[in-house]
């Protein structure tokens, strides 16, 4: 009965504050640490894998929610280079739920998928799904989702860097004057993100205060939001909390 009067309370105060959301103040690209799962399955009593596919079933959510609030882009971070080094007995069964969260979205028919990361990384079978999905939602014209598989950020510009100079060579460009004459417009082009704006706002869940390498180029002026729960946890209300802060900000970009 005090959950039930709890959950209540909660939804009637997510709707006081969906009602004064100021929707012209909404951010347009939302970038999400998705922090936690294994931690809320031990509080539970479950096991790393239980705690992965709550944290994958939240992010459908999730993108309704940004859909109803006229977010355009989101980029989820679902596996990190460091990840990639965790153990076979709990890489394997991530991945595996990965792969079904991205063929979810795929054939939602909702959304635009994207991938960004580095598939060289990734097992054959993951990067198959990833660049099917893409292919499959590429005229899509609802919400864009990145999904940051085998992500990391100065992975990231390594590899802008590293395409940059390879494009350059191939015109026969010497190295003195590409040095002479690059400009950081010319680095974005190479990024995993290029052509999308960068995130207004990043949040990350599980009461971390870090980005952890996340989007390191991007962010440069992004506003952060750090909340306490854990991502199986993250409820509409800690959703529509961090776009009302967001809204409530000044961001004069170093002005």
């Amino acid at each position: 009965m005090r959950q039930k009067l709890r959950d209540l309370v909660v939804r009637l105060y997510a709707r006081r504050v969906e009602r004064r959301l100021d929707l012209t103040r909404v951010p347009k690209h939302i970038g999400v640490i998705l922090d936690g799962n294994r931690r809320w399955a031990r509080a539970a009593g479950g096991s790393p894998e239980q705690g992965h596919q709550a944290g994958a079933d939240k992010i459908f959510e999730l993108l309704g929610w940004c859909e109803e609030t006229d977010v355009e882009v989101v980029t989820l971070w679902l596996l990190s280079t460091d990840n990639l080094d965790r153990p076979e007995a709990e890489l394997v069964p991530l991945l595996g739920i990965i792969e079904d969260c991205v063929r979810g979205l795929a054939a939602s028919g909702r959304v635009r998928v994207h991938h960004v990361g580095t598939l060289d990384l990734l097992p054959s079978r993951t990067q198959g799904v990833l660049k099917e999905a893409a292919e499959a939602t590429a005229d899509a014209s609802g919400l864009l989702v990145n999904v940051a598989v085998g992500y990391g950020g100065r992975q990231e510009i390594a590899d802008a860097v590293r395409s940059l100079l390879s494009e350059h060579a191939g015109r026969g460009t010497a190295l003195e004057d590409l040095a002479e004459t690059v400009e950081v417009e010319d680095i974005a082009r190479h990024l995993y993100t290029r052509g999308q704006p960068d995130p207004d706002l990043v949040i990350r869940t599980s009461g971390e205060q870090r980005l952890s390498g996340f989007m390191l180029w991007q962010t440069a002026h992004s506003e952060y939001h750090f909340c306490d729960v854990f991502w199986p946890a993250f409820r509409k209300v800690d959703f529509l909390r961090a776009l009302r802060d967001f809204g409530a900000r000044s961001r004069r970009f170093g002005a």
